[in-house]
């Protein structure tokens, strides 16, 4: 991580998501870096998948997941405790993991969770994970999406913004870790076609402006083409080791899980995202 501060203002509390699978493993290590750099607390779930039948028909193998699982987490608390850490762990048994995911969240007062890109029934050449998206969706609290073999070093910063009230809330926090990281920051808004690239500039100046009130240099760019895509091919170009976007677009409703441009960077991306939950409306 660069230099030696905590990337972001309020990170008292971390909800690590895992479920023991290769995708995993990034996620772990992030959390790890996180708690040990801001001092936070590390809280580490599991869910075990389980209903009335399973525990009716299939009690040995519910007793087995358990055990594997808890097994699981006392590695991950091994492994904070070296650190330093302040960990806690549970197995959590449930037939919807994002719900017990979001619900953990909440009773944690977490302020951030954190998770891989797949789950353990993921498929590289699916979007991302089920779960997690779903996770992101309602999540109360800005969600860290990590790779599971790309470190996150907070040192180039690539802030994606479509004009609405979410990309506000992102570029404000993209450069707020900028500011206490020393990042290099970039900004970027994607046009569809010729007619909307006005708007793109716009967006991007307003990034600017923002970066410039907190004395923060940033590099913009408009272009056209297909968001993700654009955001992606961006990222690649200029080596940056993490995206910042927010929940949801300029076309995305609240009520649904999340937008569809930020899904696709999720999905596509070979970096780690963050995903800013925006807190107030546009003035």
């Amino acid at each position: 991580m660069s230099g030696q501060s905590c990337p972001m203002a309020k990170l008292e509390t971390l909800l690590l998501a895992t479920d023991g699978s290769a995708f995993s493993e990034g996620a772990i290590r992030e959390a790890l870096k996180l708690a040990k750099k801001c001092s936070s607390r590390l809280s580490v779930m599991s869910v075990v998948i389980t209903n009335l039948e399973f525990e009716v028909t299939m009690p040995q193998v519910i007793d087995k997941e358990d055990k594997e699982a808890l097994e699981h987490l006392e590695t991950i608390k091994a492994r904070a405790s070296k650190e330093g850490i302040d960990c806690d762990i549970a197995v959590i048994h449930g037939d919807d993991p994002y719900q017990d995911i979001v619900r953990r969240a909440q009773e944690k007062h977490a302020d951030m969770i954190i998770v891989g890109r797949h789950g353990r029934t993921g498929l590289p050449r699916l979007m991302m994970g089920n779960v997690t998206a779903k996770v992101i969706g309602h999540a109360p609290c800005n969600v860290l999406v990590v790779s599971p073999a790309v470190s996150t070093d907070f040192k180039d910063i690539l802030v994606a913004t479509d004009g609405s009230r979410y990309s506000k809330a992102a570029v404000r926090e993209a450069i707020s870790i900028a500011k206490r990281c020393n990042s290099r920051l970039i900004a970027v808004s994607v046009a569809y076609s010729d007619g909307e690239i006005k708007s793109a500039q716009d967006n991007v100046q307003m990034a600017v402006e923002l970066a410039s009130q907190e004395s923060i240099k940033i590099e913009g760019a408009a272009v056209i083409g297909k968001s993700y895509e654009a955001i992606v091919d961006m990222a690649k170009q200029k080596q940056a080791d993490l995206i910042v976007v927010g929940s949801h677009g300029r076309r995305g409703l609240e009520r649904l899980l999340m937008g569809s441009v930020t899904e696709r960077v999720i999905g596509h991306s070979g970096i780690a995202v963050l995903v800013i939950k925006a807190k107030e409306r546009w003035n």
